[in-house]
């Protein structure tokens, strides 16, 4: 990036804006499905998932970018582990002391953070490359998609399916009135079981490739 180039360019903008729409890393790359389809039962996990995958590939990012031309090719996957392993351990007992409910109803799936393809491949395929203003903005853009994802998914399963919404900081909120339960109303249990988390999912892939037609030829 040239002195003269700024911050929030047209070019570094894109960074942030395509992989939240055009090339959103779970609707068009199908990365990061794993945790998409086992946090999204309630809303809360799912973001405060969303806020620690953004932690844990920002920071790799900028890491992994000021240190790439010291890193030897031949041990650059073991480099970006440790990182990734760090950052998430931090995750993981911020969590335990801060948010402990939240943190056992991710259990393994914080671990699982350090296997997430979406980290790793942005790591390998653009933070190796790149300087760490691009690379921060990058990791923002591909968590900022990866988030909205889950959060919708999250935000519909657990509205059909239990007639809820719970928030961080505020707790669970009914949403549903007693009346329509009243009036004979159902909560859609199947929502809030894992087959339904990948026809979700797959509902979000189809109505973004169906806008998007270009997508599916490239």
């Amino acid at each position: 990036m040239s002195d003269k180039e700024p911050l929030f360019s047209a070019k570094n903008r894109k960074l942030i804006t395509n992989p939240i729409g055009a090339q959103n890393p779970i609707t068009i790359q199908v990365l990061g499905i794993c945790s998409a389809l086992a946090v999204t039962a309630k809303l809360e996990p799912a973001i405060v998932m969303s806020i620690s995958v953004m932690f844990v590939l920002v920071f790799a990012n900028l890491f992994i970018s000021l240190l790439r031309n010291t890193i030897p090719a031949r041990i650059r996957i073991i480099v970006q582990l440790v990182v990734v392993a760090a950052l998430v351990i931090l995750v993981d007992q911020i969590l335990k002391a801060f948010a402990y409910e939240v943190s056992k109803q991710l259990s393994v799936f914080v671990g699982l953070i350090i296997t997430n393809c979406i980290i790793m491949g942005r790591l390998e395929a653009f933070a190796l490359g790149n300087k760490p203003w691009q690379s921060v903005l990058d990791g923002v853009g591909n968590a900022a998609g990866y988030g909205v994802i889950l959060v919708i998914v999250a935000f519909f399963r657990e509205l059909l399916g239990a007639g809820t919404l719970t928030l961080p900081a505020v707790g669970t909120l009914t949403i549903i009135p007693q009346a329509f339960y009243d009036l004979g109303y159902v909560n859609n249990g199947l929502m809030i079981l894992p087959p339904m988390a990948l026809v979700t999912v797959g509902v979000i892939i189809w109505v973004q490739r169906s806008r998007n037609k270009d997508l599916i030829e490239s």
